[in-house]
């Protein structure tokens, strides 16, 4: 059945601020429920409750690394460098996401209600919660995405949960959402005074110019109606598709690159499209993540694939084209999957995946040598992140409160 994407208008009216407070790792509890008036969420169920990992999915890069032989012993190779350092955090909890709005202000959200806050560039982390949060309340929030800009932020978590700020994180606002979205709401972008960008599983894009109060539909409508709809397209596994995807990314100009959930298709939209494309994956493997080369559609697409495999396409890719151009690059995994690419420059590139392995690149992609900054640690990384704009300075997120600041 269609599903038609219209207008959702959400208020604030009733918002309560939140203002954050520091507390100790010890005084920090496993559950926080918001107390805002009138807006009740419900108990997770117990499965529910484990740690949940996002690109722009977390609950996809943790498969990366659970099903690609994490028993198995690291790559063999000597280490050939170790460029990374261990930051101490407060807390030990699987770690989502990280943002600056400074060279020296920052955040990092993650599991069980993990917040921090960094005024020194991110060596030092202090934790944070809400005045009117409730730390004896049961239910766990997974604060799962970070977006900032020129000192506006937002923070996206599990049950849902749309915070935002206009004062560089000192006071905090609820947002409520409308039940009728199509889908749950998986990633949001800052794009500056007042105006964020929103997705949800369902491939529905959403732009507001009011911090939240009203939410303009980019997308006529959601994937699996598009799907249905071309049927006879030819895309491999389009039949069977469930309606959610995974692993949202946006490039730097709004392009976005989306993944089925069963990882036998990938998907893109840029702005002024109607519909989302599909794409078959050219390959008989599972899809485990994507993303754009240096943050630019324009420059290509890389691809990591169940058994530690990784490709990269062209740049200029054809975008109508139903197979990309991809060329595979030589990295030697030992099977462990690869949850996330970065590229700090155009010739320097990061891989990181199960177990706490870490790969670069010093070609562009072309051949990677193994980094044994990880090694020491139990657990596996899911996120690698520079920030050009803040001397690029570069970090690397995993589970266990696992945070490593690049020092190469």
């Amino acid at each position: 059945m269609k599903f038609s994407l219209t207008l959702v208008a959400v208020f604030v009216s009733g918002s309560a601020a939140f203002v954050p407070n520091t507390f100790s790792a010890t005084a920090r509890t496993d559950a926080l429920r918001m107390t805002t008036p009138g807006y009740e969420i419900e108990s997770e169920s117990s499965g529910a409750r484990r740690a949940f990992v996002q690109t722009t999915s977390a609950a996809a890069v943790v498969s990366v690394a659970s099903a690609s032989g994490l028993v198995t012993p690291p790559p063999a190779e000597a280490a050939s460098s170790q460029l990374w350092s261990k930051v101490p955090l407060p807390f030990e909890d699987t770690l989502f996401d990280i943002d600056f709005d400074s060279p020296t202000h920052g955040y990092l959200v993650g599991a069980r209600g993990a917040f921090a806050e960094t005024n020194d560039g991110g060596k030092t982390w202090e934790a944070r919660s809400f005045s009117n949060l409730d730390p004896e309340e049961e239910v766990t929030y997974r604060f799962q995405v970070l977006s900032f800009k020129d000192g506006e932020g937002w923070v996206l978590g599990k049950p849902t949960l749309l915070l935002h700020t206009k004062d560089s994180g000192k006071t905090w606002e609820r947002i409520p959402l409308s039940p009728k979205l199509p889908g749950e709401p998986t990633a949001i972008v800052a794009l500056g005074p007042s105006r964020a960008e929103m997705t949800t599983s369902s491939g529905a894009v959403y732009v507001t110019d009011n911090a939240g109060r009203n939410w303009k539909a980019q997308v006529k409508e959601t994937i699996d109606a598009t799907l249905n709809r071309i049927s006879s397209s030819g895309v491999s596994g389009a039949s069977y598709f469930t309606g959610s995807i995974i692993n949202q990314v946006r490039d730097d100009l709004g392009a976005y690159l989306a993944v089925s959930s069963r990882g036998n298709f990938f998907l893109t939209w840029e702005p002024g499209q109607d519909f989302w494309i599909p794409h078959n994956r050219g390959t008989p493997r599972r899809i485990q993540n994507m993303g754009f080369v240096e943050g630019d559609i324009k420059k290509g697409l890389w691809m990591t694939l169940n058994g530690g495999k990784l490709f990269i396409s062209s740049e200029e890719p054809d975008l109508t084209k139903d197979v990309f151009d991809f060329q595979e690059a030589d990295i030697k995994t030992g099977g462990y999957g690869i949850t996330d690419v970065a590229w700090r420059n155009p010739k320097e590139v990061w891989a990181v995946g199960g177990s706490n392995t870490m790969y670069v690149s010093f070609d562009g992609g072309k051949k990677f040598q193994f980094d044994k900054s990880g090694n020491a640690y139990p657990g596996n990384l899911y996120n690698v992140k520079f920030f050009p704009q803040y001397g690029n300075a570069g970090w690397a997120l995993g589970s266990n409160g696992l945070l490593l600041r690049y020092t190469g």
